[in-house]
């Protein structure tokens, strides 16, 4: 039969499974924070609203994008030891030696034609974009490379935080 030990030992082992869950669940999230952010990040809520369902009136937009952009980064100011630990997203691909890989070699890319080094096979719409990869360009394109260069081949997904871009700038410029 069940007797009350057997409750007791039953109820006792779920409490210590659900402990230890607990537990391991507290201390992964300590061990595994990405960035120095929680919950209340701007960027992870980023075109959220207060009101129900999360949703924006047309005069929210405007005054949210307002309140986005009123940390004014000077291009090309940034901290080049930074923007070379930022640009290890950019290794994989990419090298700053004169020699091309997956993606073409970006020292000297400041001021440099798009699609401009010889020899690198660039997609259709990276050869048919023209112009120069000037401070500003680098930012818009670096900030999401499929949308403002769309049908170029480069996969990745851009760096969304205008320090990291301009970081990144700073070392790209300290290269040339």
């Amino acid at each position: 039969m069940f007797d009350t030990m057997k409750l007791t030992k039953a109820v006792g082992g779920v409490l210590v499974a659900f402990l230890f869950l607990l537990l391991g669940s507290w201390a992964a999230n300590a061990l595994f924070t990405i960035g120095g952010g929680g919950h209340g990040d701007a960027e992870e809520h980023a075109g959220m609203s207060d009101k129900p369902g999360g949703l924006l009136d047309e005069g929210d937009a405007g005054e949210e994008a307002e309140a986005a952009d009123e940390p004014q980064i000077v291009l090309g100011t940034g901290d080049a030891a930074k923007g070379e630990k930022v640009f290890g997203k950019c290794k994989a691909c990419h090298k700053v030696d004169g020699s091309n890989a997956t993606g073409p070699h970006l020292d000297g890319v400041i001021d440099r034609a798009v699609a401009g080094v010889d020899g690198f096979a660039y997609s259709d719409a990276m050869a048919a974009h023209g112009g120069t990869w000037t401070l500003e360009a680098l930012d818009a394109y670096l900030t999401n490379p499929k949308e403002n260069i769309p049908g170029n081949k480069m996969s990745f997904a851009g760096l969304k935080k205008p320090e990291d871009r301009n970081d990144v700038i700073a070392y790209l410029q300290s290269l040339q």
